[in-house]
């Protein structure tokens, strides 16, 4: 039992070392700059860059999450499904990171703006809207909340096609000239959600198309 669950053991922890790695390297360009090693590390603006850096982890984290399930199909790993809680947690992590050097950095402990920013502004609305919808997600991603909600965690849980295409118009929205980016993972989005979309269209068609015709 031991030797058949050493693989997966070193498959979580290589993609923990990977979630984590970005956020790693950030830290150490922050350090640059605080420290003056560097002071170009983070660019012209070490504030937005330090945003930006979190919160397009947060996004690819969340599609890589709604990735497993396609590729589990595609490919019969089951496995694949043991790291979906994973990335989905890292995902929500690098979101409330985002969300924090907003406030503190952008915001510098104004808490009181930090409702008037999110009314004034359509792009922190859909974004704050995300992350939102992401804290029961995370809350509710154990065994125990499973087995508590039964059949309601599956409805719940489909709050993260919500979470995604509101996360990739907040970034659309932030962007000012250049749209490849954004726009590269609305295509990302658009054909996870699309394969979905199809797999549900099929299983309802292929027991009518198998059904004796009289």
């Amino acid at each position: 039992m031991a030797e058949a669950s050493r693989p997966l053991l070193l498959a979580k922890a290589a993609v923990h070392a990977l979630a984590l790695a970005p956020l790693a390297l950030l830290a150490l360009r922050f350090w640059q700059v605080w420290s003056e090693v560097d002071i170009d590390a983070l660019g012209p603006d070490p504030v937005a860059a330090i945003e930006h850096e979190l919160g397009l982890w947060a996004l690819r984290l969340l599609l890589l999450t709604l990735a497993v399930t396609p590729l589990r199909q595609l490919s019969g790993q089951t496995v694949l499904l043991r790291f979906r809680r994973m990335l989905g947690l890292y995902a929500f992590a690098y979101a409330s990171l985002h969300l924090a050097a907003y406030l503190a950095l952008d915001l510098r402990g104004w808490w009181a703006l930090v409702f008037e920013e999110i009314a004034k502004r359509p792009y922190i609305t859909v974004g704050f809207a995300a992350w939102l919808l992401l804290v029961p997600l995370a809350i509710t991603s154990t065994r125990g909340w499973m087995r508590r909600l039964g059949r309601r965690w599956g409805q719940l849980h489909r709050l993260v096609y919500a979470i995604a295409a509101l996360a990739v118009l907040h970034f659309w929205w932030i962007v000012k000239s250049d749209y490849r980016e954004p726009l590269l993972y609305a295509a990302i989005l658009a054909l996870l959600l699309g394969w979905r979309i199809w797999k549900r269209m099929t299983r309802r068609i292929a027991p009518l198309a198998a059904a004796p015709r009289r």
